[in-house]
């Protein structure tokens, strides 16, 4: 069992941290009929957890796999569905002090959504 990287109560993360995009590509996700819902509320609960951690960003499930391309003259055509296998099906922003609580807050969404998740570190911008 993965452990609680931030205990309940306790203050945000405080000093150097770093973003993880914390992701899941959508053709893993196979949820038995009947069970959306166990798994919604689950995923749901994680996300409450991450928020009451003060540890969230940003995410958000991905309404549809075809996008919308605009090209550097300004140009916008719609893109073809994606030809790969892995495709981009949710995502949750954290800012979390090391990459070991990354996968810990990983783990409680893999367990949660009933499918792998993708841990990728975020490079540092000042400006954002």
């Amino acid at each position: 069992m993965v452990s609680d990287p931030v205990a309940a109560g306790s203050p945000k993360y405080i000093g150097d941290v770093t973003r993880y995009l914390v992701s899941f590509d959508d053709g893993t996700m196979h949820i038995p009929d009947g069970e959306f819902e166990a798994v919604s509320e689950a995923a749901h609960r994680v996300l409450r957890e991450v928020k009451s951690a003060g540890i969230y960003v940003s995410g958000g499930g991905l309404q549809s796999q075809q996008a919308t391309i605009v090209d550097p003259d300004g140009s916008v055509r719609l893109g073809d569905f994606p030809e790969r296998k892995a495709v981009l099906g949710g995502f949750v922003i954290l800012e979390l002090p090391d990459r070991e609580a990354a996968i810990e807050w990983a783990a409680r969404f893999a367990a949660s959504c009933r499918c792998a998740q993708e841990i990728r570190e975020m490079m540092h911008d000042p400006e954002a």
